[in-house]
């Protein structure tokens, strides 16, 4: 009896779901400050956060595994950038011990989860290069 194939879907990648759930939070977080701070802070932390899960996105979307790594890489700088915004909304008083302290949580398991993505990534595709159609 054939085994059925399984592919792999974008909500199959733990590192997504994260991303995508933690730019929520922020989001939600971000529309309760006022319309200087949101401004000045608020749009680059939504910004950083919603460009993580928008990176892995992509990036799984990619044909090519080099393409695809880009992206990813993206993403974990992103990551970086929503740590930077964390620390100064914690530093200037505009979230809780306890908000601060969830999304950093939530940021931390993001390092692993990106490397470990990257990795199955380089493993288990091939290199796929395109020849140019004009020769």
């Amino acid at each position: 009896m054939e085994q059925e194939k399984r592919y792999l879907k974008l909500n199959d990648i733990e590192c997504y779901k994260t991303a995508f759930h933690l730019s929520n939070k922020v989001w939600n977080t971000v529309m309760n400050w006022d319309r200087l701070v949101q401004n000045i802070v608020g749009e680059q932390f939504i910004r950083a956060t919603d460009s993580i899960s928008a990176n892995i996105a992509e990036g799984f979307g990619r044909y090519g595994k080099k393409d695809k790594i880009k992206f990813y890489r993206i993403a974990y700088a992103s990551m970086l950038e929503s740590l930077d915004w964390n620390e100064k909304a914690k530093a200037r008083n505009l979230i809780s011990k306890v908000e601060y302290n969830y999304l950093f949580d939530e940021l931390q398991k993001l390092p692993k989860a990106i490397n470990s993505l990257i990795k199955f990534t380089n493993e288990k595709l091939k290199n796929q290069n395109r020849k140019s159609i004009v020769e």
